[in-house]
């Protein structure tokens, strides 16, 4: 379809181009597949707005480092201790926050429960939601008991927040969601990259300038990932992910950007009929206390003993299944093949199933070790000793690597009341500053000897 360039007298010139919905990629014409993602089919027609030129009257603000004064911020705490944890001891002030996580997983909840508990400290709580009413909203206070002394606005248009803004005056908003928020002068619907991205920046502009705190929701794709412009996490201060089956009560809060605190950082809640409660027994999400093997993961700063599960049983199939919760199903594959050619172990007709308890997904190779005991004992059908720690790498020698911390691990394995733990034999721990026992090994096959 050809495109009319003919415009009245004094009509402006519309410069349109296409972006990609999922990484923003920009290109002049339409593509069926994004050069950038390879995403299909999701290039959509936007209209680009020129950059205003600064203003010569501007001052050109250069600072010298060393010349700055800078001043710690006292950090704001919201008594839901699993949430301070991950944030790294509180919310800092005038910080930007993107909370992600799958429809119905109770981001709403966590939001309304924040904005409740701020209000008890006496600060001023700015509630802006277009996808609930606010009669909506009201049942939910009423339901989680939290303190209802908050403002609430029903409107997407970014104008009108602003305008509530100056009109308020809050110390801490929140927006839910990002992607249901539009700039009225931008030719796209809300959710595109273009309004994803200039409203994000509106809002870091507005918790810089104002010293708002700002919480913003993002919605996920189907990928896990949260949707609009990859850009949207750049600008934020921090990013969270509330992950969890929600067919149980456990949810876990996990910290993927933190410019004031660590990454990777989790805390676990318990979802209940009064909302979000700090669930500080977490082992008793991660230890099943069944006959899998144990080790001890780090998620940020917290050590976490966690079970892995096996089952290996005659497969009737042409090619036998591999089947994996919670752990990478290639790496599986590569402890399964070192096991066979170095070990002597035949898994080539078997069906394997390996399951990480509490649906926590591990990433770290700390749990090389108690994977390859699992699956041995299932195999060789064996019992696993009980309250006995496997931590170590497995190379492709079938040798034990060492790992990173390996001491705060077996701290938290003494707090268990753990009896023993097999450890690589290059860690190098004085063995006289710990209560339980510890093996060191060399090869996975040593370890496999003195257990079954």
């Amino acid at each position: 379809m050809e495109r009319d360039f003919k415009f009245r007298r004094g009509e402006e010139l519309k410069i349109m181009a296409y972006f990609c919905q999922s990484c923003g990629y920009k290109s002049l014409k339409w593509l069926g597949r994004c050069p950038e993602c390879e995403a299909w089919n999701t290039l959509v027609e936007e209209e680009v707005k020129p950059k205003k030129k600064s203003s010569k009257e501007e001052a050109l603000k250069i600072y010298k480092l060393s010349e700055i004064v800078s001043r710690p911020k006292e950090r704001i705490k919201t008594d839901l201790e699993e949430l301070d944890l991950v944030l790294g001891g509180g919310i800092v002030p005038a910080s930007l926050i993107l909370i992600g996580g799958d429809p119905g997983i109770g981001k709403s909840t966590l939001l309304t429960q924040i904005a409740g508990n701020l209000t008890k400290k006496k600060l001023k709580v700015l509630y802006v939601s277009a996808e609930e009413s606010p009669e909506q909203v009201k049942l939910r206070t009423s339901r989680l008991e939290v303190l209802e002394d908050f403002y609430f606005l029903s409107d997407t248009n970014m104008e009108v927040i602003v305008e509530a803004i100056e009109r308020v005056s809050p110390e801490v908003l929140m927006v839910d969601s990002i992607q249901t928020v539009y700039l009225p002068e931008i030719q796209s619907s809300p959710g595109g990259v273009s309004q994803v991205r200039e409203c994000a920046n509106v809002f870091l502009r507005l918790a810089k300038e104002k010293n708002l705190t700002i919480f913003l929701v993002g919605h996920i794709t189907k990928e896990g990932l949260i949707a609009g412009p990859k850009v949207l996490e750049h600008l934020v201060d921090v990013v969270l992910y509330l992950e969890g089956e929600k067919e149980t009560g456990f949810r876990i809060l996990r910290s993927v950007k933190n410019r004031f605190g660590a990454i990777n950082e989790i805390g676990v809640f318990l979802m209940t009929e009064k909302g979000l409660i700090s669930h500080s027994k977490y082992e008793d999400l991660f230890l099943s206390r069944g006959e899998g093997a144990v080790f001890c993961i780090l998620e940020g700063t917290r050590p976490l003993l966690v079970e892995v599960q096996a089952l290996v049983t005659k497969s009737y199939l042409a090619l036998p299944r591999r089947t994996v919760v919670g752990f990478d199903p290639i790496r599986l594959s590569l402890l399964v093949a070192i096991l066979e050619k170095k070990l002597g172990f035949n898994f080539s007709h078997q069906d394997i199933y390996v399951k990480i308890a509490g649906g926590l997904k591990i990433v770290e190779p700390s749990g090389d070790l108690a994977i390859a005991v699992a699956l041995v004992g299932s195999l060789l059908e064996r019992e696993i000793p009980s309250k006995t720690l496997f931590i170590g790498e497995i190379g492709l020698s079938a040798e034990l690597r060492p790992v990173r911390d390996l001491s705060l691990r077996i701290r938290e394995a003494e707090k268990k009341g753990f009896h023993k733990a097999f450890i690589p034999e290059a860690s190098h721990l004085r063995k006289e500053d710990f209560k339980l026992e510890i093996i060191s090994c060399k090869k996975v096959k040593e370890v496999l000897a003195q257990i079954f």
